[in-house]
């Protein structure tokens, strides 16, 4: 367990003894004697509340979500209806307000439910996150209050599944480079292009798209001149022109989510619809990329702790040339270091969940930071469990193989390893405070 020293400062005269220190710091000096009391404080569950909710989504994890991670890896299926028990529990809308039927939670508690599915399942998690962070979590922080009343209440019970698409097929880090265009058309928006890589994009394998999408296209006119203009909609099934283009498959990992095409063939979207004021979205976008970012890190943590689990295991049980495989230098140090850097990660993580004020924009060198490391972190970890357990790890019932697939998704999706890099260096140039 991990704890944080909570430090209250006590005098007494020193030549009162102290007959029960534990957790105790003594400095001596005259005249007085100062003893330093520590307060153990979780810094992965702080609160009676957090430590429930990883409770409840562990055990959930255990007796739901790990009996069919295998099979609907293998079959490239999103599992449609354990989804909807996340509704139950109260956990879609897990920052949402409890106004609007959420759970009213705070961005340290969103990862300890993205890291306990990843555990076991990172594909669903991912399908999770989706819908609970990219899509519900942006309008519970953006939009209307008449938008939160006609949209939240039923992506909080599962009734609708929810997305957010930002990405094109020829637009993915360079946002700006984006061609899905809104032109503005009496009372409504006709919104025209194509998005890419929309996880939650489709909700089945007959093509139906997501109930509700947050759509990130450029309102501003083209070849103008101007400065580009980004603006956000809410696009939902009830409008004629919004489908599904592809299902993507044959990925490399995160099978158990589903993957789309999203196409937009002039959209008829109400002026209601638009999130905010017109061309001032990225503000908004950069504010929910920081959760997104903190999020997919969390991830990475369950991957890497269900890995080195494993590897541990199996270090422990399996023999060679008369001894325990952890034995020998060699497997020691991929154990070793995988704990560490594990350790390091999630130590990181949960300090910036814990500092991180979902309604505030300026997280951004920490969020990135946290992705960068973990990201990198679990996949790493889980290559050296695959080299711990030899030809089992490759074949997917010790399930590291897996985990190895999902993990490389991290470096590139919610934002590239190499974005990171130039948003921290950034960041640190202009405010070389941070480094303190």
């Amino acid at each position: 367990m991990g704890f944080v020293a909570h430090i209250a400062l006590h005098i007494i005269r020193p030549t009162k003894v102290c007959q029960d220190i534990t957790r105790e710091y003594i400095c001596f000096s005259r005249p007085l004697l100062y003893v330093y009391s520590v307060q153990p404080f979780d810094l992965f569950s702080p609160t009676e509340e957090h430590k429930m909710l990883r409770d409840t989504v562990r055990d959930f994890t255990k007796s739901e979500v790990e009996p069919q991670a295998h099979e609907h890896d293998r079959k490239e299926r999103f599992n449609l209806s354990l989804f909807k028990k996340l509704g139950e529990l109260g956990l879609l809308g897990i920052t949402v307000p409890d106004t609007f039927g959420g759970a009213g939670m705070d961005a340290l508690a969103a990862c300890i439910a993205i890291e306990e599915l990843s555990y076991s399942d990172p594909g669903f998690a991912l399908a999770y996150l989706a819908h609970s962070i990219l899509c519900a979590n942006n309008i519970a922080q953006n939009a209307s209050t008449e938008q939160k009343k006609k949209y939240l209440p039923k992506l909080c019970t599962g009734e609708w599944i929810g997305a957010m698409a930002m990405s094109e097929p020829n637009a993915g880090t360079d946002v700006l480079g984006m061609e899905t265009r809104a032109v503005q058309s009496g009372t409504n928006y006709l919104l025209t292009g194509r998005k890419m890589w929309i996880t939650n994009g489709t909700t089945d394998e007959q093509g139906t798209p997501a109930d509700v999408v947050l759509v990130y296209a450029r309102s501003d006119i083209k070849d103008s001149g101007k400065k580009a203009e980004v603006t956000t909609f809410l696009v939902d099934r009830s409008m004629s022109g919004y489908s599904v283009g592809q299902k993507i498959v044959d990925k490399l990992g995160m099978r158990a989510s589903n993957t789309a095409e999203l196409v937009f063939d002039k959209v008829p979207v109400p002026k209601e619809n638009l999130v905010g004021e017109p061309g001032h979205s990225l503000l908004h976008m950069m504010k929910n990329l920081e959760i997104e970012r903190l999020t997919l890190a969390a991830m990475s943590l369950g991957m890497a702790r269900r890995a080195l689990e494993i590897m541990n295991r199996y270090a422990e049980e399996r023999s060679a040339f008369g001894n325990s495989l952890n034995r020998f230098g060699q497997i020691q140090r991929h154990i070793a270091e995988s704990y560490v850097e594990y350790k390091a990660a999630r130590c990181y993580l949960y300090e910036v969940g814990r500092n991180l004020n979902l309604a505030v924009e300026g997280n951004r060198v920490d969020s990135d930071g946290v992705k960068l490391f973990a990201a990198t972190m679990a996949k790493n970890v889980c290559d050296k469990a695959i080299q711990v357990l030899g030809g089992y790890g490759y074949v997917g019932e010790y399930t590291v193989e897996r985990l190895w697939r999902d993990a490389k998704l991290i470096e590139i999706g919610g934002g590239t390893l190499e974005a990171h890099h130039k948003n921290i260096t950034r960041d640190l140039a202009k405010n070389p405070s941070l480094i303190e």
